[in-house]
């Protein structure tokens, strides 16, 4: 089954922004042309407003003459801008003339103008004159021609003018309606010409801060994962920090400290249940073992006394798990081949008197380690102790050290076979079901070597016998 490859939320966001970016661009534009559409706007500056107030204002006296009223719209023009100033002819040769007006705008433009509806006059960059808008106008008087301006020469400026003017033509029909089935693929590629730079603008700019974003959003939640990795069976009541996770993914940090906190709870239950167990058995243990001494010696009266001594080793082996609750600060730093040395020392008399030899080898240099002292006595013992179960009543047991720190169980019995060597591992396995052991010895012992950031193996090799190897870190 292959197996599912978890999606980058860098680059999940870096999508969604970029098609949300270009689509909320789009959608203003879209929005803009459709209001544009409909209030149909005329959108004028300042020269075009001048002739458009102007234009209400002209009129015909009784005599029928070319007269400019001064309306409110053009009162409040000429407020606001002070330096207007215009011109308004008629077809007749009749004109009305109001402020400075330039010398070059009092001349006849000639039959060009005269054709055109409306235009704006400019000259070079160079030239002071100023630019005006001219239109033909229909007005109370009559068709006349408009030259209007605010301003008189350049000199009158604010210091900065900015004139921003585009015109969009769009395709007709003969009655002068707008042809859009001509327009729209003209219009639409106009818009993708404008929208492609900002895109890609857009998007560049994205690619390049969101990864910096999302490392600086969740800058917190990388050392939560940290803590997150430390936990084990020793640390189980460690709680995961949420100070600087996102408040986003807090409600899981939280969810996650709950759920190990309840895991703690329980497993300290289940610890404690074993615990009392064990003590509650020991006396009973302790009266059978009594009286069963006191019986006639009878085969069945021995098989009484293995059964008794094996749950007696049992109800040993659940107390002694009581020993991977010892905080870590109850280590200290030893000479390995002091501690393994009174571990033979303990168990020699066992030994011999199950038939075995018992040596010890040193290591060839001082090896110092950082143990608690009392679990790691209680792995050797088990190890020691499953040696003398399964090493065939005979030959020698060795307890080896070398400067890397690690010691090795030796017996010379028939060894364990290849297939069992990880089950042996397991808690209540037994390769012999009649064996006094409960099967716990060895998953204590590999207990106690991770706990102290060790490891433990069964050796593969040409000789004879089983070879368990527990090594530890050493401290220089």
């Amino acid at each position: 089954m292959k197996k599912v490859r978890p999606r980058s939320l860098q680059w999940i966001l870096i999508r969604r922004l970029i098609l949300l970016q270009a689509a909320t661009l789009l959608l203003f534009i879209v929005l803009c042309a459709a209001a544009l559409w409909i209030a149909n706007p005329s959108l004028l500056i300042d020269n075009e407003a001048a002739v458009a107030a102007v234009k209400d204002a002209v009129e015909r006296d009784k005599d029928g003459g070319l007269i400019v009223r001064e309306t409110e719209d053009l009162a409040a023009f000429r407020r606001s801008f002070p330096n207007v100033w215009y011109i308004v002819r008629d077809g007749h040769g009749q004109s009305v003339r109001s402020g400075t007006i330039p010398d070059v705008y009092t001349k006849d433009f000639g039959g060009l103008l005269g054709e055109a509806d409306h235009a704006t006059i400019g000259f070079s960059d160079k030239d002071m004159r100023p630019e005006a808008y001219i239109e033909n106008a229909s007005t109370r008087a009559g068709a006349v021609r408009i030259i209007a301006a605010t301003q008189s020469s350049r000199q009158e400026t604010d210091g900065l003018e900015i004139n921003i003017s585009a015109t969009v033509e769009v395709a007709r029909y003969p009655d002068g309606s707008r042809n859009w089935e001509r327009a729209l693929p003209a219009l639409a590629l106009v818009v993708a010409i404008l929208l492609l730079p900002i895109v890609l603008v857009m998007g560049a700019i994205t690619l390049v801060t969101t990864p910096a974003v999302v490392r600086r959003s969740f800058a917190g939640l990388v050392e939560t994962v940290r803590q997150a990795a430390r936990i084990d069976i020793g640390t189980r009541a460690m709680q995961l920090p949420v100070k600087h996770v996102p408040q986003e993914i807090a409600p899981l940090v939280h969810a996650f400290n709950d759920a190990l906190a309840r895991l703690a709870q329980g497993y300290d239950r289940h610890n404690r249940f074993l615990t009392d167990a064990a003590h509650e058995l020991r006396t009973p243990i302790a009266i059978l073992r009594t009286r069963a001494e006191l019986l006639r010696q009878e085969p069945q009266s021995a098989r009484l006394l293995h059964d008794i001594e094996r749950l007696s080793h049992l109800a040993q082996q659940l107390l002694d798990h009581q020993l991977l609750d010892r905080p870590s600060d109850q280590r200290e730093i030893v000479d390995l081949d002091d501690l393994v040395r009174r571990v033979a020392a303990d168990f020699a008399p066992l030994a011999i008197e199950a038939g075995y030899d018992l040596a010890f080898e040193p290591s060839p240099d001082k090896t110092r380690v950082d143990v608690n002292v009392l679990q790691i006595e209680r792995a050797l013992a088990n190890l020691v102790r499953n040696a003398i179960e399964h090493g065939g009543g005979a030959g020698t047991i060795t307890l080896a050290i070398d400067r890397t720190g690690g010691i090795e169980v030796r017996d010379e019995g028939p060894g364990i076979p290849v297939d069992e060597r990880e089950n042996v591992f397991e808690p209540f396995y037994r390769l012999q079901p009649q064996s006094r052991g409960a099967g716990l010895g060895l998953d204590l012992a590999r207990q106690i070597a991770l706990l102290h950031e060790g490891t433990i193996r069964i050796l593969a090799g040409s000789w004879r016998g089983a070879r368990i190897r527990m090594e530890l870190p050493v401290r220089s």
